[in-house]
């Protein structure tokens, strides 16, 4: 017995939602005009820290970016 429920598009094209969500916030983005496109792009990055424990303390955190790159 096959089921007929209704299946997501994005799941029945073997995507997840959030590589499905970021292909459309991609599109959005660029079909803004400037100025408003440069500044969609600049809020676009991601940042994140990494703390190394020792002993049960967290050390000095090292902020990356979502390119791998420490700041």
């Amino acid at each position: 017995m096959s089921s007929s429920a209704a299946v997501p598009f994005w799941r029945a094209a073997g995507m997840t939602y959030i590589s499905y969500s970021n292909i459309c916030a991609n599109l959005v983005r660029n079909c803004l005009k400037e100025p408003f496109k440069s500044e969609a792009l600049a809020r676009e990055k991601v940042l994140y820290s990494i703390s190394k424990f020792e002993d049960g303390k967290p050390q000095k955190p090292i902020l990356r970016t979502d390119e791998g790159k420490e700041l």
